[in-house]
C-alpha cells in the first residue's frame, strides 16, 4: 500500500465503503505502509489494521492519539478523522466534533456551486429544507416497509400512529411559511416517533435529554455521531462547506452536518436505540447495530444522493434546467 497514490487509494467509492471505526485508549500509526491502531496490554503490545482504503470515518475517543505519519496516510485515502468524547459523543453537551478534513485540491466544484446559486435566495433555501424533511419522510417508509428486524420488534410504517405522523408533517412542511415553522414542525413529529418507540419497547418515562444518563438517551446520542460522521463525509466529497445549512444554521457553525444527518436519524437511530436498550445491548453492540443498518439500507449512498440532487435543483452551470426534482415519492 506505501507505493500507492491518493487517487489508487480512493478506488472504492466513497458511498460504498463500509467502514466507521470508533477507537479508545490506543494509539493510531502508520508501519509498513499501512494505518494500524496500537492497544497496550500486560504482557504484548497488540497491532490490529485499518482498512483505510474501504473507510469513511474514524472517532477517535479518551485516551487516543495519532501519528503524523498515519494522518498523511488517511487524508491521502479521503478518511474523515474526529475526536470525541468517551462512547463516541462529547463530554459536554453541544460540544461539536472537530472534523479533521482532508486537505484535496481535486474534488468536484460544481456541487459547491450549485449549493451556493441558490444558498443566499431565503426562499430557495427554505424549498431546500422542505426537500430535506421530504426525503426524511421517504426514507423513514422505505426503511420501516422492509426492514425486518424493526417489524419483528412492533415497528410497522402502516400502523395508524406512524401514518398520522407522516401525513400530518408533510401537510404542516407544506404549510411553513418560514424554518421556524419548520423547525417547530419537525420537533412535534420526532415527539410522535419517540412515543411511538417508548409504546413499542415498553420503554417507561422518556424524555429527550442529551444530558440525561438512562441507556436509550445515550444510545440516542451515539447513533446520531455516528450519523454526523457519515454527513460530514459525504459534504466533505462533494466539496460543499458544513456552514451552509437550511434550517440548523442560526448558532451553528457545522449545521449542515445536522440536517443532513436528519434524513437518516429517525429510520434507524431512533427506533434501534429503543430496540438495544430494551434488549439490554452494550454500547459497542448498538454502535455495531447501527452500522449494519447503515450498510445495509445504503445510508452513504442515500445521502450523496439527496444532497447532489438539492444542489443541482436550481443551477445551470453544467446544462442543467429547472427542476422540481423534489417531491415526496
Amino acid at each position: 500500500m506505501q507505493g500507492l497514490t491518493p487517487t489508487e487509494l480512493k478506488a472504492i467509492l466513497f458511498s460504498k465503503r463500509a467502514n466507521v471505526y470508533y477507537l479508545e485508549k490506543c494509539r493510531v500509526m502508520q508501519k509498513d505502509g499501512r494505518v494500524l491502531y496500537l492497544t497496550e496490554g500486560k504482557k504484548a503490545n497488540q497491532y490490529w489494521n485499518i482498512p483505510i482504503a474501504n473507510t469513511t470515518v474514524i472517532l477517535l475517543g479518551t485516551g487516543t492519539s495519532i501519528t503524523q505519519a498515519a494522518m498523511r496516510m488517511l487524508a491521502g485515502a479521503g478518511v474523515l478523522v474526529g475526536f470525541c468524547g468517551g462512547g463516541g459523543t462529547p463530554l459536554l453537551a453541544g460540544t461539536e466534533i472537530e472534523w479533521l478534513n482532508p486537505q484535496s485540491e481535486y474534488r468536484p466544484t460544481q456541487y459547491v456551486q450549485g449549493w451556493m446559486s441558490f444558498w443566499f435566495a431565503e426562499d430557495k433555501r427554505l424549498q431546500a429544507a422542505k426537500n430535506f424533511q421530504y426525503k426524511r419522510c421517504d426514507f423513514l417508509e422505505k426503511v420501516w416497509g422492509k426492514d425486518r428486524d424493526l417489524q419483528g420488534e412492533g415497528f410497522f410504517v402502516d400502523d395508524r400512529e406512524i401514518e398520522g405522523a407522516l401525513t400530518g408533517f408533510r401537510q404542516r412542511i407544506d404549510d411553513a411559511e418560514n424554518v421556524t415553522e419548520l423547525l417547530a414542525a419537525e420537533a412535534n413529529f420526532a415527539k410522535q416517533l419517540y412515543k411511538y418507540a417508548v409504546q413499542r419497547t415498553d420503554y417507561g418515562d422518556f424524555t429527550r435529554d442529551t444530558d440525561a444518563t438512562d441507556i436509550a438517551n445515550i444510545f440516542l446520542n451515539h447513533g446520531n455521531y455516528l450519523a454526523y460522521g457519515m454527513a460530514a463525509s459525504a459534504l466533505w466529497v462533494l466539496g460543499i462547506p458544513h456552514g451552509f445549512a437550511v434550517m440548523h444554521g442560526k448558532t451553528r457553525r457545522g449545521a449542515l452536518v445536522f440536517d443532513v444527518a436528519d434524513l437518516v436519524k429517525d429510520a434507524i437511530v431512533l427506533p434501534g436505540a429503543f430496540v438495544c436498550a430494551r434488549n439490554g445491548l452494550e454500547n459497542q453492540e448498538f454502535r455495531e447495530y447501527c452500522l449494519q443498518k447503515f450498510t445495509e439500507h445504503k445510508v452513504l449512498e442515500f445521502m450523496y444522493d439527496t444532497i447532489e440532487k438539492q444542489s443541482l435543483q436550481w443551477y445551470k452551470g453544467d446544462g442543467r434546467n429547472d427542476g422540481d426534482i423534489y417531491q415526496s415519492e
